[in-house]
């Protein structure tokens, strides 16, 4: 294996479908090698990741894992002192153990999302690390229409965002057993709205609360609908007005969809995308509706997913070369947006068919 001495260094600890897309992702990367994995499984050790299938990608491989750094434990990792970076790609329940380990061998993290299955779990990592070390892998503001948004927020090329409609939905999802065991895997909202609570933490800040519609399902959110609240400040002309909608349909016909509607101050931006189990999929694609009432289809600069690992990936390098942590990998982000799903947990127990509103202040 050809390595850089000015690449970063990283190690991949937890081999599995992230793992793997992480892997395609070091491939391309300019500014990071894969030195080193760990994984329980001898097969895995072997280089045979041909077992791994996501929902986007392709498939696992045979790969040649000679000249790595590989290790059936994460301690095989940390006592590599060539290795800089830990990219976490297990499951959430097991995160905040490995990272507390790898913080306190001084070495820094890339963590798959969610950071932990509790704000307050997050919040610990967060004391533990120093400035720079822990990064939170957040891919939505990497793909290029949803960067689009965070792009324009930053330039103010529309003005402010006002307000914001985002959506994330999946069939039933029978391939992870303890999906909706709050202390495996958390459910709908730890499990997938997090990525648009993150997303809508970084266009339209914190909000104070929550009011939420839900059907619970072993006592977590299944389907939900719900209003995000902002506490009105002088120094904006507009309250920001943000729902969250999404969680799990009982089809198997359509695997997966996701989008958004954001209004700035000059513009409304619209993005959808369905995936069907006929492997056919319907798109909007990325929309401008000026409000002089010109519309704009902007090119979008890939439509390989994978590409926007690569650029996750660069930017934790960087921040591993001594530069700024990039703000969307930014871990008190990641733990907002643990908070702004727990703002729409029930605060007592559910049935499965139950219908109701939990109207909660933000937790710290």
């Amino acid at each position: 294996m050809n390595t850089s001495p000015d690449k970063m260094r990283a190690a991949i600890y937890g081999v599995g479908f992230m793992g793997w897309i992480h892997k395609l992702a070091y491939d391309r990367s300019r500014t990071a090698d894969l030195v080193g994995f760990a994984s329980r499984d001898v097969k895995k050790r072997q280089g045979d990741w041909s077992g791994i299938q996501g929902n986007f990608g392709p498939p696992g491989e045979q790969w040649d894992v000679s000249g790595l750094t590989v290790t059936d434990n994460l301690d095989g990792l940390l006592q590599d002192d060539s290795i800089d970076l830990i990219d976490v790609c297990l499951p959430p329940h097991l995160h905040v153990d490995a990272i507390q380990k790898i913080l306190a061998a001084g070495k820094k993290v890339l963590c798959e999302k969610p950071l932990a299955l509790t704000a307050a779990d997050a919040e610990s990592l967060l004391a533990s690390a120093q400035p720079g070390q822990l990064m939170v892998a957040h891919i939505l503001p990497f793909m290029p229409a949803f960067r689009f948004l965070v792009e324009a927020k930053s330039d103010g090329r529309f003005g402010q965002p006002i307000t914001g409609r985002f959506m994330r939905t999946i069939s039933p999802p029978d391939w992870i057993p303890d999906f909706y065991d709050a202390s495996r895997v958390g459910g709908p909202l730890i499990d997938l709205q997090v990525h648009d609570a993150h997303l809508a933490r970084v266009l339209f800040g914190m909000p104070v609360s929550a009011h939420c519609a839900s059907h619970f399902k072993q006592g977590v959110p299944k389907r939900y609908e719900t209003i995000l609240e902002y506490a009105s400040t002088d120094k904006s002309k507009f309250t920001p007005v943000v729902s969250l909608a999404g969680g799990v349909i009982d089809s198997p016909a359509r695997g997966f969809t996701h989008g958004y509607e954001v209004s700035f101050e000059q513009a409304t931006v619209r993005f959808e995308f369905a995936a069907y189990n006929d492997d056919s999929t319907d798109t909007i694609p990325l929309t401008v509706m000026h409000n002089d009432g010109r519309l704009e289809r902007p090119e979008l600069d890939s439509s390989d997913p994978i590409d926007g690992f690569v650029d996750e990936i660069n930017a934790a390098a960087e921040a591993v070369a001594g530069g700024p942590v990039h703000p969307v990998l930014d871990a008190k982000l990641a733990t907002d947006a643990l908070k702004i799903c727990e703002m729409q947990m029930p605060t007592h127990d559910h049935n499965e068919h139950s219908n109701r509103v939990s109207n909660t202040g933000a937790r710290s």
